[in-house]
């Protein structure tokens, strides 16, 4: 399956999410894998944010597994880490931080909440949790810039592709013998 950018709107992608959640149901293959990125960068991109990432929690640290900031330089990078108590990753998966924030400087002040390294004027954070109720990690992106247009449905695309990549995870964890599958990772596609 090859994505086409000028081809589909929003409400495109929110059908090409449900679809690559059909068909991770039962089985991975190359089309679907390379699709998850590909679906993720034109989030990004329909969200007006400068960078998504998936983040996994591995003993107490935030670890980026997936990083697209498009052609533009990103201030993480796949294998970055930094303590997860410093992150609003964990803010958000304990909802001590909405998941959407359109402009972060009229969000009332939160006991606690970490400066970020990089300005982040706006914000979209949802857990990714895979079957078994284990939250994996958090699927993210923001901007540098303040962003109004994020409402409830763009939350929802959010959310619907935080579930796109729980069942690849659990795909890939299930069928490490199948040639591919163990070594499958969110890398950004090549452009």
């Amino acid at each position: 399956m090859t994505l086409h950018r000028s081809e589909f709107s929003s409400d495109d992608l929110s059908v090409i999410i449900s679809d690559l959640l059909v068909a991770t149901a039962d089985a991975s293959d190359a089309l679907v894998d390379g699709s998850v990125a590909e679906v993720l960068s034109l989030l990004r991109e329909r969200l007006s944010m400068d960078v998504v990432f998936v983040s996994q929690f591995v003993d107490g640290r935030r670890v980026f597994r997936f990083v697209d900031a498009g052609r533009a330089a990103s201030p993480v990078q796949v294998g970055d880490s930094d303590p997860l108590e410093q992150s609003f990753c964990k803010f958000v998966v304990e909802g001590r931080l909405p998941q959407a924030i359109p402009d972060m400087a009229a969000l009332p002040p939160v006991d606690g909440l970490p400066q970020p390294p990089m300005r982040i004027g706006a914000h979209l954070s949802t857990p990714i949790v895979l079957k078994d109720g284990t939250v994996y990690g958090t699927l993210c992106c923001f901007s540098s810039s303040p962003n109004p247009a994020l409402q409830q449905r763009e939350l929802t695309q959010l959310r619907h592709c935080a579930q796109l990549v729980a069942r690849k995870l659990e795909l890939a964890a299930r069928e490490p013998e199948r040639p591919g599958a163990a070594e499958w990772t969110l890398q950004p596609l090549q452009r």
